[in-house]
């Protein structure tokens, strides 16, 4: 049987991101990529949020509650000014209890609107788990500590956000690799003496 080819790489770039937004036309579904890649939650926690769960005040959500439990490493999500900005908005059009909802009602699910944004974005493939994979990768790149990365995406065990996320930290092994700096002595790339002789 043959080797598993490696993973497909399907990390956005920030401004890959920004496009995915900004190609989703439809209010609700440009909500919900914008809460998946702000609270790193799953798609299905994201559409049964309600807006009891949001605390504009305190600047927290309270995810659905298939979305925390003894495995999960969160209680609470913060609310960055980006979200936060949205939700207002939202929240002044809502209609129904569900943070994203379409003419009233709970949407059930995002994948066309969803496969359309990314569509439109021109990215040849992205799915919404993406999207929370991309945070934590987000995260590790602006050179947030792994335990705090883990704690955002409900990590219970440190180890295996450090295993996936760490290589995008900008200190990564840079602590390593200064250690192989030879000690009291100029590293030099130039050869001694004729290499031939």
């Amino acid at each position: 049987m043959p080797p598993a080819p490696p993973p497909r790489d399907r990390y956005l770039t920030t401004s890959e991101a920004e496009k995915l937004i900004a190609s989703a036309i439809d209010p609700h579904i440009r909500l919900a990529i914008l809460l998946m890649l702000t609270t790193t939650g799953r798609s299905g926690a994201i559409l049964e949020l309600t807006w009891d769960r949001v605390d504009f005040e305190r600047r927290i959500i309270k995810p659905a509650t298939n979305d925390i439990g003894p495995k999960k490493g969160r209680a609470t999500v913060p609310i960055n000014d980006t979200l936060m900005a949205a939700l207002h908005d939202a929240r002044e059009a809502a209609l129904s209890r569900y943070v994203v909802e379409w003419d009233g009602r709970q949407v059930k699910s995002i994948k066309k609107g969803f496969s359309a944004a990314v569509i439109r974005a021109g990215k040849e493939r992205c799915s919404p788990h993406d999207l929370r994979r991309n945070a934590g990768r987000f995260m590790a790149e602006a050179g947030e500590p792994i335990e705090e990365i883990a704690q955002h995406l409900g990590h219970s065990n440190p180890s295996m956000t450090r295993s996936t996320y760490s290589q995008y930290s900008p200190d990564y092994l840079r602590h390593a690799a200064g250690s192989l700096e030879k000690k009291g002595v100029a590293w030099s790339n130039e050869p001694e003496g004729n290499p031939l002789d």
